[in-house]
């Protein structure tokens, strides 16, 4: 399994409903120059909360046992691990990703639960073979 610590490359976009006036002062702070535009002052304003939070952050996942940042699973990691008798509990704060080259067949075999906090980017027909084992 190849794991990649860190920031992804790729982002996800998300949908947020604000209402007129929390609009407006945002409108107002862009048109003032403190920031580029609307998406800059809400990545910013994520950000600063995640700073705040990061010592929880870290906290759970050295208890639960997350990856934190990128994993990857390969065919041929998962075959060594059928091969092995073993079987992956996938637990990614990040991105998980499944090779598009992973069969259904295989991913149930050898994937025995799915945790993914944030981005799990596999086949639409490995998801759901392992849709009964996503939490």
């Amino acid at each position: 399994m190849t794991e990649i610590r860190g920031k992804g490359g790729e982002s996800e976009k998300i949908t947020i409903n604000l209402g007129a006036v929390d609009l407006g002062q945002i409108d107002l702070l862009v048109q003032e120059g403190f920031y580029s535009n609307r998406t800059d002052l809400i990545r910013t304003a994520i950000r600063n909360q995640l700073a705040g939070h990061a010592d929880v952050v870290k906290q759970t996942v050295t208890r639960k046992a997350f990856v934190l940042g990128l994993q990857h699973y390969s065919r041929k990691d998962l075959e060594a691990l059928r091969d092995a008798g073993e079987r992956v509990q996938i637990q990614v704060l990040g991105l998980a990703s499944i090779a598009d080259d992973v069969s259904p067949e295989l991913a149930r075999t050898t994937i025995e639960s799915v945790t993914v906090l944030g981005v799990l980017q596999a086949s639409r027909e490995v998801k759901a073979a392992l849709a009964d084992r996503m939490r």
